[in-house]
């Protein structure tokens, strides 16, 4: 590993997210100050191991990551930066082209704000399930500004090395149509399917296989936290949530039509179903195999 420019830094949010950093840069020798509004979070994630509570004696740091939901990132970061928390500040919030352009508007430093954002599933509150390994082999992708200097790039890109992940820089809103695509969307479609199981009984849930089990986990995620983030992202959503439910509707009505041609129509759809489990699949076990050590490789 190269020399590092990082050596101090703060983590603004102790939910599963930031509590994880936290506790990643810790492991590598980073001296980590902890915020959170609840005194509780920041108690809990000292206890992990992840930092010491933050203290107005604290110099300023050499980073600052503002981990809490898309809607408190640019209050957070103005103040953040008013106070003189650090000299770079990046965020780790599942949006982006909101988030950048409202910082720009707030008039927060964009020299020193690298926006940010790991795909390592989406955060939850507290930091019970943080863990310093939670973004090896993740990608990190990266949202500078067309001004951002080298020197706060190289700090964030520290932050990734130190974490374990793979960094990749897009455009914002490219960034948001990736995410709605592989991660809000289909969020969205599996707590609309659950929704149908909310009020049932346990001896007809009972007879359910794996599969639909399968189908609706990401629908346990806390829904408060979703729906900032689904907010934060509405268009590139909505826009997933349009096409699924085109190809969800001509499907129902093959169905309705009862023609003879409804097998072989349906057929269709489902080979393309089977395709992209397929691709994806194939792209998880190639991600799988990279990750893997290799032999004399601790």
């Amino acid at each position: 590993m190269t020399a590092t420019p990082l050596r101090t830094a703060v983590v603004i949010g102790c939910g599963t997210t930031g509590t994880s950093v936290a506790l990643a840069l810790t492991a590598a020798g980073i001296d980590v100050a902890l915020i959170d509004e609840d005194s509780q979070a920041t108690a809990e994630a000292v206890a992990l191991g992840a930092g010491a509570a933050w203290t107005a004696r604290r110099p300023p740091a050499d980073l600052v990551v503002v981990a809490t939901p898309p809607s408190e990132v640019v209050d957070t970061l103005y103040s953040a930066q008013s106070r003189g928390l650090g000299n770079v500040y990046t965020d780790t919030a599942g949006t982006k082209e909101i988030v950048s352009a409202e910082a720009e508007l707030r008039g927060c430093d964009l020299k020193g704000y690298v926006p940010g954002h790991p795909l390592a599933g989406p955060d939850a509150p507290g930091p019970a399930a943080a863990d310093a390994g939670r973004f090896a082999g993740r990608p990190w992708i990266l949202c500078p500004y067309e001004t951002t200097p080298d020197w706060a790039l190289e700090t964030v890109a520290a932050l990734i090395e130190l974490c374990g992940a793979d960094r990749l820089d897009l455009a914002p809103h490219v960034h948001d149509r990736i995410v709605a695509e592989l991660s809000h969307g289909p969020h969205l479609v599996a707590a609309a399917l659950s929704t149908r199981f909310a009020d049932s009984s346990s001896a007809f849930l009972g007879l359910a296989e794996q599969g639909l089990r399968d189908a609706v986990r990401t629908a346990g995620g806390d829904p408060w936290l979703w729906s900032d983030l689904l907010a934060h992202n509405a268009g590139p959503v909505a826009d997933v949530l349009e096409r699924m439910s085109d190809q969800l509707a001509g499907a129902a009505a093959i169905l309705r039509e009862g023609d003879d041609s409804a097998p072989l129509e349906l057929a269709l759809t489902l080979e393309e179903g089977r395709r992209g489990e397929t691709a994806l699949r194939q792209a998880g076990d190639l991600r799988t195999t990279r990750d893997a050590p290799t032999s004399g490789r601790v």
